[in-house]
């Protein structure tokens, strides 16, 4: 079916802004075909909104927390109602499966409904009185928020930033993807209709807008999604006028077999395999790394590769069979499938997985057919490396100690799993640095909004989701009415 390319327009005070240059997005599926045009915002632009924003900020900060989660509610149900056209522009120009822009779709709205309901509990004020006197504890709104989204997961990775900024009485300019301004950029539009002016500007455009969103003064804070070498760059920018970060960067996600585990369990290597390839794989918390005991090992193998065989079948974004589109990009691709060869160059085993549904399309797409790498070594690049793509290494251990060590043995700690006993499984869990660490399932399957999302070491800075994903968008304030006004041993 051949659609009509969209246009997707800046949004500046309220005002839908055109750019004589444009961003071209391409379908991954069929890179000949264009799904749509995004504006190509300058930094001047970028001045024009931060600067609205700005001016917006010094009414919308008086707003009440009930009005905030009032115009957020009438916002939920618009998407809700939009849900169709938003989740096929999505798979359209990112090549997910129509199922996983459904899930994506569902997860940002149960956030954002989450955040509603918890707002005034976390972030309301709080008046506490004892025999000491009186104190409250407001929660100010911070100022001009810069969000900053990735490709991979666009609208939740939005709403993850704008829904808890809105509500805490912050304004904000969004910047999404080149890669995937399409669906998000109607998302936001949507919430941008139910508040004031100003509150929501959103700009597409390339470094040079980016650069703009993280050093000018008026912005007092930049949430950030996407690579640690960019969140260098971003916490640099940032120094000079100390504004406040949340950083979520890059994560080369440990998975750990235990001896526990059972191979033969089919439901949960199908969760195993789900949190390798959910999405091509292109999923920042996704297992990205296996550990299995050396006595384990051939029979991990062969039954990984039959629940694989099982799930796996690439093709059509829009055909309901399907469980894996292309890879959103070309260079992405490219960067895999070099990860790929370099790992078979030192000696591992390459096991091409599932089931290729359509020949033809493959062969006009960015599509790859996922990989298990058997036989990797911990030093190889693509155990090393966050592969952000359809393909993962195995890497056999003698004893969990040695598990531990090699699933630590990282730059990265954004999250992690581990399979086996529950009981035993969580004591080995409080052992991994990471930010999260689930129990016999990984990736998506084990996220709760409910709970704070965020890494350690170089997988970032801050939170998301949870109570201080609220949070982090406020800042404390003491008002302090105390009994006792003077100290009683200061001189007259």
């Amino acid at each position: 079916m051949v659609h009509e390319p969209v246009t997707v327009h800046a949004l500046i005070n309220g005002e839908k802004v055109d750019t004589k240059d444009k961003i071209t997005r391409e379908n991954p599926s069929n890179p000949s075909e264009i799904v749509g045009y995004a504006p190509l915002n300058t930094k001047e632009d970028t001045v024009r909104a931060i600067d609205a924003a700005d001016e917006a900020f010094k009414t919308w900060r008086n707003s009440s927390l009930e009005e905030r989660i009032e115009r957020m509610q009438r916002a939920i149900k618009r998407l809700q109602d939009s849900q169709k056209e938003i989740t096929e522009l999505l798979s359209r120009e990112h090549g997910k499966p129509v199922y996983d822009s459904e899930g994506e779709l569902y997860v940002s709205i149960a956030w954002m409904e989450h955040a509603c309901k918890t707002a005034k509990d976390v972030i309301g004020d709080d008046v506490r009185e004892d025999e000491n006197g009186t104190t409250i504890i407001r929660h100010d709104p911070i100022g001009v928020v810069s969000a900053i989204a990735p490709w991979n997961y666009p609208i939740s990775l939005s709403t993850i930033k704008v829904a808890p900024a809105l509500l805490a009485g912050n304004t904000i300019v969004v910047k999404p993807s080149p890669l995937a301004p399409l669906a998000v950029t109607m998302v936001l539009d949507i919430i941008a209709e139910e508040f004031p002016p100003g509150v929501v500007n959103v700009l597409n455009g390339e470094a040079d807008v980016g650069i703009e969103l993280t050093s000018n003064p008026k912005v007092m804070k930049i949430a950030f999604t996407g690579g640690t070498e960019t969140g260098r760059k971003i916490m640099e920018a940032a120094a000079p006028t100390v504004k406040e970060l949340t950083l979520e960067l890059g994560g080369n996600d440990p998975a750990i077999m235990l001896p526990s585990f059972d191979p033969n369990d089919e439901k949960a290597m199908r969760r195993l395999v789900v949190s390798n390839f959910l999405t091509a794989g292109e999923i920042c918390m996704i297992a990205k790394r296996i550990y299995v005991p050396r006595s384990m090992h051939d029979q991990f193998v062969e039954k990984y590769i039959e629940a694989a065989n099982k799930w796996v079948r690439v093709g059509d974004p829009f055909n309901r069979d399907v469980t894996l589109g292309p890879v959103n990009n070309k260079k992405q691709k490219d960067y895999v499938q070099e990860l790929v060869d370099d790992a078979q160059a030192n000696g591992a085993e390459i096991h091409t997985l599932g089931e290729i549904l359509d020949p033809e399309l493959f062969e006009k797409g960015y599509f790859m057919q996922p990989t298990l790498v058997v036989g990797a070594k911990q030093e190889d690049r693509i155990v090393k490396e966050e592969q952000f793509g359809p393909t993962v290494p195995i890497v056999a251990y003698d004893d969990v100690d040695e598990a531990v060590h090699l699933a630590n043995d990282s730059i990265f700690g954004l999250t992690s799993s581990v399979w086996g006993d529950d009981q035993e499984a969580i004591e080995v869990a409080a052992r991994i640095e990471a930010g999260t660490t689930m129990i016999n399932t990984a990736a998506i399957q084990g996220l709760d909004v409910r709970y704070e999302f965020g890494g350690v070491k170089q997988s970032g800075v801050g939170r998301e989701y949870g109570e201080q994903g609220l949070k982090s968008y406020v800042n404390i304030h003491i008002i302090n009415n105390p009994n006792m006004k003077d100290l009683p041993h200061i001189p007259e």
